[in-house]
């Protein structure tokens, strides 16, 4: 039996599933849980859903001759460092969620007037131009990614962990279950590490 294929629609349906999933990341956190500090490096669940809307509107903006106003991915000069991997207390949830999701209906259009052949230029690299198709593999790539980064960052913050809400893609068990399961790991990592 033949199964009727679409190959942009598959991979906007996969693009939209990391978007989701990296924002649900956010729901019912304080501002205060969305913008700390949660790695040596500072990785931050808000300064995640930042980089991936400046992503977002050049990969699927600028590259392309379609640019959106977004915040620039990556400034240059004087300007502070990692910018768009951070939110200033100036910048609220409600803007920085809601310019992701101008951005990506921006995105969305370009995807839907493009073919998959189209190419398009980026301003660095030494693949700086692209083809749609390899831009919607990147951004799928870079926002699930990103989503994985803030699944952890999640769960360090209060616990909760997996792809998306409604889903059951980790193993039953109760805080107790998981409690166990990790000591085990970690006497399995020690014992590991003493036979080498």
């Amino acid at each position: 039996m033949a199964t009727d294929t679409d190959p942009k629609s598959d991979l906007r349906v996969y693009l939209q599933d990391a978007r989701d999933a990296l924002l649900w990341k956010l729901e019912g956190l304080s501002e205060y849980d969305i913008r700390r500090p949660m790695t040596p490096t500072g990785t931050n669940l808000l300064g995640l859903v930042k980089h991936v809307t400046s992503a977002e509107a050049v990969y699927f903006g600028d590259a392309f001759g379609r640019p959106f106003d977004a915040p620039p991915l990556w400034i240059a000069g004087d300007a502070e460092p990692n910018s768009d991997l951070w939110a200033v207390p100036g910048e609220t949830r409600e803007q920085i969620v809601g310019l992701y999701r101008e951005v990506w209906a921006h995105s969305d259009a370009t995807i839907a007037a493009l073919p998959l052949d189209a190419v398009g230029r980026v301003p660095w690299g030494k693949r700086s131009e692209v083809t749609l198709h390899r831009t919607l593999v990147h951004m799928i790539a870079e926002t699930d990614r990103h989503a994985g980064h803030a699944d952890i960052v999640r769960e360090l913050i209060d616990g909760t962990a997996g792809l998306r809400e409604e889903s059951d893609d980790l193993a039953p068990g109760d805080p107790s279950w998981w409690e166990n399961h990790r000591r085990r790991l970690e006497r399995a990592a020690r014992e590991a590490d003493q036979g080498a």
